[in-house]
């Protein structure tokens, strides 16, 4: 390079290279950005694409054998079943949350909704007892007038609900979008596969098909330890609360389902449920019904360490660390994307640490 600046000629040469690769540099560098700018909104559907390819892929194949090796016919009737999958249990928690609201409305527009006067003892709690106690029997007397009073603060919480509610829908059309797209993702699996491959052992000759069999091992443990778990969770407890008629069966249904996915587990619901069942049935109903519920909070201990850990060579703890800090940061999609991050830092690591002791002590001798 010096020889050539020191040429005839030689540094006016040098100029204009650099300048055609710096603006051919800027060129790529804004195609990047402007093609990130544009799929950012898709981003969470070809994650939830990807990972439902992985996660039903030897399914898949086995299907594929069924139907002769039509492979198209194949990821048809694996989007249509995931289709009726999804579809089937929104509608049935949209059901569960619009009854209830109907039936409060058709009360406070009837005025037959009974507000029981409050407990004598809730003045003695400490600072806060005293305006409960005071605003609870307004409402046990004069509802409408109760509500007067926090409809200032109503207001907001009502939006918020709206916009949970705008959320929920759309986030349902994705996760609709991404079932048909991992369709097509089954149908050309063999062909990705290649390509990635080959993108692997580019990025690392040595490591890179390992690290890519990593990734894919990552995908399906959390779909089995955390997605699967808190899915059979949630239909358990579903099941039971419908059949004992507890109110909002379908929304604490879900309730359970994102608890258990965010690692918080569904103490909170079951606790509840156990309450209630207490208070309003009878003893052999309710103890049916605290049965199924603390069933179904110990599954989470008894049941998803073990899937987690099957098949996996990754520590537990990276996994759970992986699982919680992708949902904080990425939310439900960055429930698979943190741990196949983490795994495949940490594999690397420890593989390139080995080579590096290897040479290390091949020198030496």
């Amino acid at each position: 390079m010096s020889n050539d600046i020191n040429a005839p000629g030689g540094e006016r040469r040098f100029t204009t290279r650099y300048i055609e690769l710096s603006i051919r540099l800027l060129l790529i560098g804004s195609l990047f950005y402007w093609t990130y700018i544009i799929i950012e909104p898709f981003a969470a559907m070809f994650v939830w694409s990807v990972v439902m390819a992985v996660a039903f892929y030897p399914s898949f194949e086995r299907l594929v054998t069924l139907l002769g090796g039509r492979r198209a016919v194949a990821a048809i009737v694996m989007i249509i079943a995931g289709l009726l999958l999804v579809l089937g249990p929104a509608t049935w928690v949209a059901v569960g949350v619009v009854q209830p609201i109907e039936e409060l409305v058709k009360n406070l527009e009837a005025g037959s909704l009974v507000i029981p006067p409050p407990l004598e003892t809730l003045k003695e709690w400490p600072v806060i007892g005293q305006p409960i106690y005071d605003f609870w029997a307004l409402a046990s007397t004069n509802l409408s007038g109760a509500l007067a009073q926090i409809s200032p603060q109503l207001k907001p919480v009502g939006q918020y609900v709206l916009g949970m509610a705008r959320n929920a829908g759309a986030g349902t059309l994705q996760f609709l979008v991404s079932i048909a797209l991992a369709g097509y993702v089954l149908a050309v699996a063999p062909q990705l596969l290649i390509a990635l491959r080959g993108v692997a052992r580019r990025v690392d000759a040595t490591h890179g098909r390992r690290i890519l069999d990593l990734a894919g091992a990552t995908i399906n443990a959390v779909s089995r330890g955390v997605m699967g778990v808190s899915l059979l969770q949630s239909v358990i407890a579903g099941l039971g609360m419908t059949v004992a008629g507890v109110p909002g069966a379908g929304l604490l249904a879900i309730a359970i389902l994102v608890l258990g996915i965010v690692q918080i587990g569904p103490m909170l619901v079951v606790a509840g449920v156990v309450f209630w069942a207490w208070t309003h049935m009878t003893t052999i109903p309710a103890i049916a019904l605290t049965l199924c519920m603390l069933s179904t909070n110990y599954i989470d201990g008894a049941v998803k360490p073990f899937l987690l850990a099957h098949g996996l060579s990754t520590p537990m703890p990276v996994i759970f660390i992986g699982v919680i800090g992708g949902v904080i940061v990425h939310g439900f999609a960055g429930l698979f994307v943190g741990p196949v991050v983490l795994a495949v830092v940490w594999e690397l690591g420890r593989a390139w640490i080995s080579d590096t002791l290897d040479d290390t002590a091949e020198d030496e001798i």
